[in-house]
């Protein structure tokens, strides 16, 4: 037990070292330092913060949907980044880059971590929300906002990252900013289908738990008919 509890600490503190000194851990990343370390701590980290926020939001409907929120809203994070992280390394590889497979995917992780510390500080606020009303389209919207926001923090930091990490080798670094400017609204793109193909997180008031909902419409229109909805056009 003490065993499984230092580790944990060993995880958060590897977290904590990328908030505190986010130059310094990068840094780290751009010379390969203790790779697997980072890896495993920042996916532990990361997972847990979202599973608590994914575990807040589907409460809202019963204890299967927060169970169920739990385990899809990180798998959302974690598939998202999986499907597009192949297309940022050879493209970087093709364009001049040396650095390896697993230098993209802890600089990518850089990523998902600080969104996932941003969710989990917005938690309180969610859950605030989640008690004192109970307008559903005005809790979709909500949490949209705060994933836009979160998200956009994240893709900023990996954004700025990537100009000490990779952009260390001079060789077609123009294109390979270019290529992360195209790579960060397709990450975009895909993790919103995404998490519109693995929905509900929330589940619809007065209805019976559901795993996953038929493939129809799509994130755009959803968030289009929810704002109407609020302003009285049905």
């Amino acid at each position: 037990m003490i065993e499984r509890q230092s580790q944990g600490i060993k995880y958060f503190a590897v977290l904590i070292g990328l908030l505190r000194d986010r130059q310094a851990f990068l840094e780290e990343i751009r010379e390969g330092t203790r790779l697997p370390s980072k890896i495993i701590s920042l996916l532990v980290c990361s997972s847990i913060f979202i599973a608590i926020y994914g575990g807040i939001i589907g409460a809202y409907h019963s204890w299967m949907q927060a169970l169920s929120s739990a385990v899809k809203l990180p798998s959302l994070y974690l598939i998202t980044l999986l499907i597009c992280l192949p297309t940022l390394y050879f493209s970087n590889i093709i364009f001049g880059s040396r650095r390896n497979f697993p230098q993209h995917f802890a600089l990518v992780l850089t990523a998902v971590s600080i969104t996932s510390v941003l969710l989990f500080s917005f938690a309180p606020i969610t859950l605030f929300f989640l008690i004192t009303t109970n307008n559903y389209q005005f809790l979709i919207l909500l949490n949209v906002v705060i994933f836009a926001l979160t998200g956009f923090i994240g893709i900023s930091s990996l954004y700025q990252a990537t100009s000490l990490v990779l952009e260390q080798d001079n060789q077609g670094s123009n294109t390979r900013k270019k290529i992360l400017q195209f790579w960060l609204l397709l990450y975009a793109f895909v993790g919103s289908q995404l998490g519109w193909t693995l929905r509900p997180f929330f589940g619809t008031p007065d209805s019976p738990f559901q795993l996953f909902r038929e493939r129809e419409g799509n994130f755009y229109l959803s968030i289009i008919q929810a704002i109407g909805y609020l302003l009285g056009f049905r």
